[in-house]
């Protein structure tokens, strides 16, 4: 039995909400797994969180031709993605599984018809866009999902159906999380506050008030910042919304942001590892998943909604329509937590699904018995 774990993306955030299922996996399976990266930056960060696991390392590079064009054509879609599928499709096709964090792989069962193996799908995050629930994910033969927020949604958007299955397994990238103190950001011990603002241009607040929210902190040193974005934000200057049909260039970091009290971090393994999250005392965001990382301890969250589109995690604290509304709320934070910790801690209970079993080895069982039944 040939599983395969793909990793397939311009950047390692989606790493950690499957590698501790292909690690489990491959504790009790040695030998059963083919792992398959399709860059060198993915490539050391999955090394390093596999922790010496007994598995099969394929290079899923695209071909020399599209790796040419990638740089131009990466802009505007994921084409290294689905580069890298068609010039591997003989490699997939030879899989009895193919597990993935993302829809770009159901390219490949398209084109493979008959041929596909199993599909099985772990989302990257536990958010509650509308993508989060897109129709493609019916392709899957099995989803893997936290808690029962996930297999009430993809009931109600008829993602789950006679030929597929839904398993609850808790959230795999605790399991991948430091368990040492938050790491200290700032040589002060003033409040920490940290912005994580999502790359959609319709949904994310930076476009329309991100530079001026770094000018408010830049004024009130009594006050820390972390600008700690998506990690797609600042990898293309122009993004553009499949879901909403709109499109905006990105502003820049204005020079405001150079000063003690603000840190920015727009690329590296903090932004997806929870560094941030578990060190600040403060959330502003928008529409990023983060925010369930972020609220598993009640703390003060805020948000800010650009174009009035509500999200469910907007539940777990004020909503600001405008930059002025926001920070005029700011310096009295300490009270939302008293306001919110009620509805912050339902959020959590029907996101994820508490086990004393990790997540991963829920999800590497899952996998186990759902190849079982299938070969049966």
């Amino acid at each position: 039995m040939k599983i395969g774990f793909l990793f397939n993306h311009d950047a390692a955030h989606q790493v950690a909400h499957s590698v501790g299922i292909m690690r489990a996996y491959a504790v009790k399976n040695p030998h059963d797994i083919v792992v398959a990266l399709v860059s060198p930056a993915l490539r050391d960060t999955v090394r390093a969180l596999a922790n010496d696991a007994s598995v099969e390392w394929v290079d899923f590079r695209p071909g020399p031709t599209a790796q040419a064009l990638a740089p131009v054509f990466d802009r505007i879609a994921p084409f290294s993605r689905k580069a890298a599928l068609a010039a591997n499709l003989e490699t997939i096709a030879g899989l009895d599984a193919l597990v993935a964090t993302e829809r770009t792989s159901l390219w490949a069962r398209r084109k493979l018809g008959a041929r596909a193996p199993a599909f099985i799908y772990i989302p990257h995050g536990a958010g509650d866009r509308g993508v989060t629930y897109h129709p493609e994910l019916a392709q899957f033969d099995l989803l893997l999902v936290p808690g029962e927020k996930y297999v009430n949604e993809a009931t109600a958007h008829h993602l789950v159906h006679a030929g597929n299955a839904i398993r609850i397994i808790g959230y795999p990238k605790f399991d991948m999380v430091s368990h040492d103190s938050p790491p200290r950001l700032f040589n002060n011990d003033n409040p920490v506050f940290v912005y994580n603002p999502h790359f959609d241009p319709h949904l994310s607040s930076w476009y329309d008030f991100g530079p001026e929210l770094i000018d408010w902190f830049a004024v009130h040193s009594e006050f820390n910042l972390v600008v700690a974005p998506h990690v797609m934000l600042f990898r293309k200057r122009f993004h553009w919304s499949l879901e909403y049909r709109t499109g905006r260039f990105r502003p820049d970091i204005p020079v405001s942001a150079k000063v003690p009290n603000i840190l920015v971090d727009i690329d590296s393994p903090r932004l997806f590892d929870m560094s941030y999250m578990r060190a600040a005392d403060v959330y502003i965001g928008d529409a990023s998943s983060q925010i369930y990382e972020f609220m598993t301890t009640p703390r003060p969250a805020f948000f800010l909604d650009p174009h009035g589109t509500p999200l469910h995690h907007w539940l777990a604290g004020p909503i600001a329509k405008s930059l002025d509304a926001l920070t005029a709320l700011l310096p009295d934070y300490r009270s939302v937590v008293a306001q919110f910790a009620s509805a912050q801690r339902a959020l959590i209970a029907e996101t994820f699904d508490p086990s004393p079993v990790l997540a991963s080895q829920r999800g590497a069982d899952a996998i186990a018995g759902f190849m079982a039944d299938r070969a049966c």
